[in-house]
């Protein structure tokens, strides 16, 4: 564990500490061509091998470098304006992965799925049906108290609305998991001050109560399926 976090640490300090706006740039627009690519690599494989501080892990670093250089050439052909967003996900995970690899490697460790048991798909399940599908589901029963003015456009951005709601149901649910059930008010008075102050502000009533019912669903379903995944996990201990 003490090797990830110091190769995840000498990433950090790559990737993000220590690599200035110029030199992006730079890489995206002359790609394999850059000199900054190869200080880039240099960089990830100079720090990987200061941090671990040990003789043998040198040629791990210099994997580590190599492999981290073959990924961001990949990001840099493939990417365009539009996905740029996706392939930086894409290239993060890639990174982590391979660190992870790495680490196995090094420690001469098999690969283990043992964390694979009932809590992992409680868990999963209880996560999965909380995001999407609960805005789903959601979004079809207040579709009759839509008001006029939430279909029109307005300073918000694209599809914040269902965002929102998807990470607050993800705080109760954690928030009940780890026991601490008046974060949930606390989450609720936050987003009270903020969304309800603009409606109070806009004097639209229906609009309102829509966005009253919506919350208050929402809230509801991430506290049921939280308490129903938490008595789920005690059953299995």
């Amino acid at each position: 564990m003490i090797l990830f976090i110091k190769l995840l640490l000498a990433h950090l300090l790559g990737d993000f500490i220590w690599q200035p706006n110029s030199w992006v740039t730079d890489k995206e627009v002359k790609k394999h061509k850059s000199i900054y690519l190869y200080l880039h690599i240099l960089l990830h494989g100079t720090l990987a091998a200061i941090l671990v501080r040990e003789i043998k892990f040198i040629p791990y670093a210099i994997l580590i470098a190599v492999t981290h250089g073959a990924v961001d050439l990949v990001k840099l052909n493939f990417q365009k304006s539009k996905t740029k967003r996706t392939w930086f996900v894409v290239d993060q995970i890639a990174h982590v992965l391979i660190l992870i690899g790495i680490v196995l490697l090094y420690e001469n460790k098999a690969v283990s799925f043992s964390w694979i048991n009932n809590q992992f798909w409680i868990l999963l399940t209880g996560i999965l049906l909380i995001t999407k599908p609960t805005s789903i589901f959601i979004k079809t029963i207040i579709s009759i108290w839509t008001p006029d003015n939430e279909t029109s456009s307005d300073d918000s951005l694209a599809s914040a609305g269902n965002y929102i709601g998807i990470l607050e149901r993800l705080f109760i649910f954690c928030f009940i998991l780890i026991g601490h059930f008046e974060a949930i008010g606390f989450l609720l008075g936050a987003k009270s001050v903020f969304r309800f102050g603009d409606l109070k502000i806009a004097k639209d009533r229906k609009l309102t109560e829509y966005v009253l019912i919506g919350t208050l669903i929402s809230f509801g379903i991430a506290i049921a399926v939280g308490l129903i995944v938490q008595a789920l996990l005690l059953q299995l201990l």
